[in-house]
């Protein structure tokens, strides 16, 4: 039994993968008898230089003018360099703009359907908001009719940097930028449930530097 398993710990590492599931036997005993620790991995996220781009308030989709209706936006629309959160611009003739909201469907990581409405923008002003959820893809954008057509808006992304793992709250330890490690730690957002709600935020704004990020799953 002992060379089976020996056999197989050997064709899982061979091929570079190797389950994280502590429920697969992956406990370690404790100096507590009888009670044993579900084991962590330390995983290793790396972003490049095109993938750690800055964010962008266009980078999605150009500034779209008003028309009196709803649009629904499917064509011309450009993925994040990574999966990143989305923003939406509100801009134009500030007078126009009204507290509408943008809805965004596409995927995350993991390439599964997703939608998000996007914060309220605020009257009469100007401005961005940020979503709370990491897209990997958009596939469609909805922007409600604005209150005159002289508004735009305009779909980006920003600096939160989404996850592939589910995580039980903040494990993230270190997070390298340019090859230096960040004096001030990220905010980092958890979820057991839905992949797409686990963000990392470094308190350095992306700018093409490689970003490093390292955490407990």
């Amino acid at each position: 039994m002992k060379n089976i398993i020996f056999k197989l710990n050997l064709q899982l590492f061979a091929t570079g993968h190797y389950p994280k599931n502590p429920k697969q036997g992956q406990e370690l005993q404790t100096d507590v008898t009888g009670l044993q620790n579900d084991r962590g991995f330390i995983s290793h996220l790396s972003l490049s230089a095109t993938e750690a781009v800055a964010a962008s308030t266009t980078g999605v989709h150009a500034a779209v003018t008003d028309n009196g209706a709803q649009q629904v936006i499917t064509a011309d629309i450009t993925n994040p360099p990574f999966t990143r959160c989305i923003t939406a611009t509100a801009g134009g003739t500030a007078g126009d703009i009204k507290a509408i909201q943008v809805t965004v469907v596409g995927t995350n990581i993991n390439d599964e359907v997703i939608t998000e409405i996007l914060p309220v923008f605020t009257v009469d002003t100007a401005g961005t908001v940020v979503g709370l959820k990491a897209f990997k893809t958009v596939t469609s954008i909805t922007i409600p009719a604005h209150d005159g057509t002289g508004a735009t808006t305009a779909i980006g992304f920003g600096d939160k940097i989404g996850l592939p793992d589910l995580l039980p709250g903040d494990t993230v330890n270190m997070v390298l930028f340019g090859g230096t490690r960040e004096a001030t730690a990220a905010t980092v957002t958890a979820s057991t449930t839905a992949l797409e709600s686990n963000t990392v935020d470094l308190n350095s704004a992306l700018d093409g530097s490689v970003v490093d990020i390292f955490y407990i799953a």
